[in-house]
């Protein structure tokens, strides 16, 4: 019994040792996050072009924001729909999730905006908040229900929080997974194989397999932790959000952590002209963070 002690330190000491090379290799180990900006009153949904510009939300403000690759803070988009999550399609439209009126809108490089979603099976969505763009063109959009103070409804009308498929050219989205209790962050792998979906309400998050027609397959369980939103890098690993950024390996084992000095932090991306850049939204403020991984989003 004498030795246990001695043992359990044995251990702790080695677990953190693997975790310190794990993150060694994605970060030095003195980066700091860098506060970019702390003038919005909460910021979400980054999304990177084709360039490695960031464009993220400012949702109470309803702006969207440019940061590009010089380091220059502009904006993009205003009376941009109560915009959250957001990603780039192939031809540079930015598809954003558009909750003023539960809306997926397009948004062209110009800021001319084409309403593609309104809602599912003659009902308007809970709100729609995250959303991956595959390979080919299909969105996959998270639509859990957070109640707005903008609208005028107090009650969803939909029964339940779903994820949702539209393929690429179709106006009528079909239900992939009606089992979560309030899926956030989406994300998939650059191949187009894997899904992953986190479900914040259970603090959960799950992988799929992504069949050819969009319906999603072998669902598992990834990880015992929910995110708001998430990204991923070259090598497979899975950015989750909440209490700053924790970052899990492709078996779902978590590797690194980044502390980000804000309340919540809501969203990220990789960006920068080298896709080598976390760009994080947090609360009322947006930080970058240097990596040695680029990202795949």
């Amino acid at each position: 019994m004498k030795k246990l002690p001695l043992i359990l330190f044995s251990l702790i000491a080695a677990t953190c040792n693997v975790f310190a090379q794990d993150a060694a290799k994605l970060y030095a180990e003195d980066t700091k996050p860098v506060l970019v900006s702390k003038q919005f009153s909460f910021t979400e949904g980054p999304a990177v072009d084709k360039k490695g510009n960031v464009f993220f939300t400012d949702q109470p403000n309803n702006k969207i924001w440019k940061y590009d690759t010089n380091g220059k803070l502009s904006i993009f988009l205003d009376s941009a729909g109560r915009s959250n999550g957001m990603d780039f399609d192939s031809k540079g439209n930015l598809i954003s999730c558009a909750d003023a009126k539960n809306e997926l809108w397009s948004i062209s490089p110009k800021g001319k905006v084409e309403v593609l979603l309104t809602g599912y099976e003659g009902k308007i969505f809970n709100g729609p908040n995250d959303v991956w763009v595959r390979p080919d063109g299909g969105l996959y959009i998270t639509d859990p229900y957070y109640q707005r103070d903008y609208w005028t409804h107090t009650k969803p009308e939909l029964d339940g929080q779903k994820v949702y498929y539209l393929p690429k050219g179709k106006h009528q989205v079909i239900m992939v997974d009606d089992k979560l209790k309030q899926p956030n962050g989406i994300v998939g792998t650059p191949d187009g194989k894997y899904l992953f979906v986190a479900d914040i309400g259970d603090n959960k998050t799950y992988r799929y397999d992504i069949n050819k027609d969009g319906s999603l397959s072998n669902k598992i369980l990834f990880t015992a932790q929910g995110s708001d939103g998430m990204t991923i890098d070259v090598l497979g690993n899975i950015y989750l959000t909440g209490k700053g950024v924790t970052i899990f390996n492709p078996k779902g084992e978590k590797i690194a952590h980044i502390d980000i000095n804000e309340p919540w932090t809501a969203n990220i991306c990789f960006g920068g002209k080298n896709r080598d850049m976390l760009f994080i939204t947090a609360s009322k403020a947006v930080y970058t963070f240097q990596m040695r991984v680029k990202g795949s989003d």
